[in-house]
């Protein structure tokens, strides 16, 4: 199967006629059956049924042809990005675990580095999804933790890939909940006194392991449970569920408001948040610049 044969399967489906759309198209009429019988027998169907009046879709030729235009339509749009349009003058792509951190270094990337013209990207992903990008390049670099849970399997997976693990700090773990909710003003809580709340989580999907929890204490026991798959929806569950998730501690005002606060958890874990990226490609500037701003920010934090 080839794109061209898709595309004489749209032309002739759209004129309801072989001799047009071999005219329209600028090809021999016999060249354009013989194109077309050969992908009905490839793919085993019968894609056009003939009659006095010319040719009709089948009712599988109607079904193959709703695939054939997603896939030509897609090929036009990779032929339109990359074959008239110049490249961006800077890329960049970054993808992370749920840190506000991430996102505040990458404002002030843009900012800097934005100009006129630039193709910068940051997507927020599942632990697995995060090394997968990292691993097939789609992004310079990935944002994750590692905890006595998940270290050594997650450490694993990325020797298996070829790729590093680079720290960036540590962190006791803490509770985030909103600014109402009857926890705060606690100098630190426990595990025992968040059981009355619910728990929020981020998705894993398919990959739903504890080793690729956001969190650290997956595993302890919690009678209320809601799994959610972006921050913004995590943030406003805390706020009108009076609920809970365990993370870094850091937070931002500037994105994310005075609404939500940050309680110490009473815990023997440590959280060692860092970036992963693969051995055999030089980091280039930009990337190392991002990082500078990443370094700046957590410096800056203090708990």
């Amino acid at each position: 199967m080839t794109l061209q044969q898709l595309r004489y399967v749209i032309a002739i489906a759209e004129t309801g006629s072989i001799t047009m759309a071999a005219q329209r198209l600028f090809i021999a009429q016999p060249s354009l059956s013989r194109a077309v019988a050969e992908l009905e027998r490839e793919m085993g169907i019968t894609i056009f049924a003939r009659s006095n009046r010319g040719v009709y879709l089948s009712e599988e030729g109607t079904r193959f042809l709703s695939y054939a235009r997603q896939i030509i339509e897609q090929a036009d749009l990779l032929e339109t990005e990359y074959k008239s349009a110049p490249p961006p003058n800077r890329a960049f792509a970054v993808s992370s675990q749920h840190y506000a951190f991430v996102v505040n270094a990458f404002v002030e990337l843009v900012k800097e580095y934005g100009g006129d013209k630039y193709e910068f990207t940051l997507r927020e992903l599942k632990t697995a999804e995060i090394i997968e990008d990292v691993r097939t390049r789609r992004s310079d670099i990935g944002v994750l933790f590692l905890c006595h849970l998940n270290r050594e399997v997650i450490r694993h997976i990325l020797q298996t890939e070829e790729m590093l693990f680079e720290p960036l700090f540590t962190a006791r773990p803490h509770v985030f909940v909103s600014s109402t909710n009857p926890l705060v003003g606690k100098t630190s809580v426990t595990l025992d006194d968040l059981r009355g709340f619910p728990r929020l989580t981020y998705d894993q999907g398919v990959k739903n392991s504890f080793y690729f929890a956001e969190e650290p204490h997956i595993t302890a026991e919690s009678p209320k449970n809601i799994v959610v798959s972006d921050r913004a929806t995590l943030f406003n569950l805390l706020i009108g569920l009076d609920g809970y998730t365990i993370s870094s501690g850091v937070l931002s005002t500037d994105l994310n408001g005075s609404n939500i606060v940050s309680i110490p958890l009473e815990s023997d874990e440590i959280m060692e948040i860092g970036y992963i990226i693969t051995t055999d490609r030089p980091m280039n500037d930009i990337t190392r610049r991002y990082l500078e701003h990443l370094r700046h920010y957590i410096s800056n934090y203090s708990q």
